[in-house]
């Protein structure tokens, strides 16, 4: 195997780490809809902590091999169509995840004060854990998370 093979194993491990990551994150958001229960909400702190590595390693990795390979093989360049509409749904997708990622780390700060405190019931996490604002920018990152990888996959204009 060439080093270009073994980069793209890497950009391909790590794109495959951020599209877990984000089944894991919409599988805990299913399993939490609508819960007002803060002790829900901080059982799931561990497995969202495991998926928010794998976001970080993906998000870091794709771009990092990724970039490499566009340097590396002579059928691409950075400058090409595709791998700029890559760059700019990567940045995209980034941004809407950390702006779910704040909004639900927020929240899940907030569950676990209320457990400190003994409260059982709250209608902000209910509020928070439905059809939210939160819930919105994972909707939009996962569409556009899923337009990379058609972009990826088709290299349009290559």
């Amino acid at each position: 195997m060439s080093l270009n093979d073994w980069i793209l194993a890497l950009h391909l491990l790590a794109a495959f780490a951020l599209v877990g990551a984000q089944v894991a994150f919409t599988s805990m958001m299913v399993a939490l809809w609508r819960t007002d229960d803060p002790q829900r909400v901080v059982a799931f702190k561990r497995p969202s902590q495991v998926a928010q590595v794998m976001i970080m390693a993906g998000v870091a990795g794709t771009l990092i091999f990724g970039i490499w390979l566009a340097i590396s093989l002579e059928a691409y360049q950075l400058w090409d169509g595709w791998v700029i509409a890559a760059f700019v749904l990567w940045a995209i997708a980034s941004g809407l995840g950390q702006q779910m990622g704040e909004a639900y780390g927020s929240s899940a700060t907030e569950a676990e004060r209320l457990v400190a405190a003994g409260t059982r019931s709250s209608p902000e996490l209910a509020a928070t854990y439905g059809p939210s604002r939160a819930f919105q920018f994972h909707v939009a990152s996962v569409v556009v998370t899923f337009l990379l990888l058609l972009d990826m996959i088709w290299k349009p204009g290559a």
